[in-house]
């Protein structure tokens, strides 16, 4: 199964796969996890390092970097590869989950969400063609639709409104996505499917937007705070649906377990916060779980923060020193367990690529969850 955009290279009875995605400015490997850098960088870290660490794509934040510093400063520079320097692919999202951060600051109608900034309270509005505006100056690889996300639990007629507000914006994208100068068009605008934790609803969005032959499609709402095991439901109930030949991403998670079991259901790419904000609150992954390094139990402890991991912390620095540099807030802490963090999950998604290249992947996984879960 390909297409022009995404290529399943490995895949069988079983929902996970091995795919490639083609872009402008490089090609992804999937499953693949996205660094967040929502204000341009990847905090403390420098394009450079993100290579070395084997990051392929990351993601910027369209509702940020449209405040500051601004499309035109942007657009000045070049669009967003040249402005922070990172010269491979670049996924913007649409702002959609910084509105439902928003709270009593925003406000929802048909036409769009007018809102105010949370850095001065100045007022805006954003349009399903604005958003598609903005991505296209920043000159994004992969472009999100504006749509609208909700809290779990959510009553049911409110998540109807939402999940056909966001069809509806889809379907504006969409159009002023095929109106943008050719030129401008290597990039590719996914869909968005909203639905809550209603099955029913889920199906329905899944199955309109699946009409409309979109490069790729997104997983929203979820990881909002609803019970795992109804994610996992809603995740299974929308893969079914959407088309097996176009990468499936799904926004906002997670944990390394949540991603290997996400793997398992047929998702293809991935990004969350979740590594860079744990390492600078001073927690770091491993293969046995978690470790808040920052403890008084680590204070003498002069092995690396992982045995056999290869990343510059592991290799150079031990956990006594790493704590040190936390506790008396040097820079370098923060800049060690992020590094450590991103190289944790990225060689994840390397090890799920090779075990499902070799037709492993089942006995990679429980290996990993009965080893990672056992700690946390």
């Amino acid at each position: 199964m390909n297409n022009r955009f995404f290529t399943i290279i490995k895949g069988g009875k079983a929902n996970h796969r091995r795919g490639i995605i083609n872009t402008p400015n490089g090609v992804i490997n999937t499953p693949v996890f996205m660094p967040v850098g929502t204000l341009g960088p990847v905090k403390t870290t420098t394009p450079a390092e993100l290579r070395s660490l084997g990051a392929e794509i990351i993601l910027n934040n369209t509702y940020h970097l449209y405040l500051r510093p601004g499309v035109e400063i942007i657009q000045n520079a070049g669009g967003l590869h040249k402005f922070t320097s990172w010269d491979g692919p670049i996924l913007t999202d649409s702002g959609g989950f910084q509105f439902y951060s928003l709270g009593a600051l925003r406000k929802i109608t048909d036409e769009g969400i007018s809102f105010q900034s949370h850095i001065d309270g100045s007022k805006h509005f954003f349009s399903p063609e604005t958003v598609i505006d903005i991505q296209s100056a920043f000159g994004s690889d992969i472009v999100m639709p504006l749509d609208v996300c909700l809290s779990s639990p959510s009553d049911y007629q409110s998540t109807r409104r939402a999940g056909n507000l966001t069809v509806d914006w889809v379907e504006r994208s969409i159009k002023r996505f095929n109106s943008i100068d050719t030129t401008s068009q290597q990039s590719a605008l996914f869909g968005i499917v909203q639905g809550g934790t209603y099955s029913d609803l889920r199906r329905e969005y899944a199955q309109r937007l699946s009409e409309h032959d979109l490069p790729g499609y997104s997983i929203g709402g979820l990881a909002v705070g609803e019970d795992k095991e109804l994610m996992w439901e809603m995740v299974a109930i929308t893969n079914e649906i959407l088309p097996k030949d176009k990468p499936r991403y799904l926004m906002g998670v997670g944990t390394p377990a949540d991603i290997i079991r996400a793997v398992a259901l047929g998702i293809d790419m991935f990004d969350c916060v979740m590594p860079t904000r744990n390492a600078r609150n001073g927690t770091v992954f491993t293969h046995s779980g978690r470790l808040v390094i920052k403890g008084a139990k680590f204070a003498r402890d002069n092995n690396p923060i992982e045995e056999d991991c290869n990343c510059l912390a592991c290799r150079r620095f031990s956990r006594s020193y790493i704590r040190h540099l936390l506790n008396v807030n040097e820079i370098l802490g923060l800049r060690l367990t992020t590094i450590h963090n991103l190289y944790f999950y990225l060689n994840l998604m390397r090890e799920i690529r090779e075990s499902i290249e070799n037709d492993s992947f089942p006995e990679f996984m429980s290996g990993f969850l009965s080893q990672f879960e056992e700690n946390c």
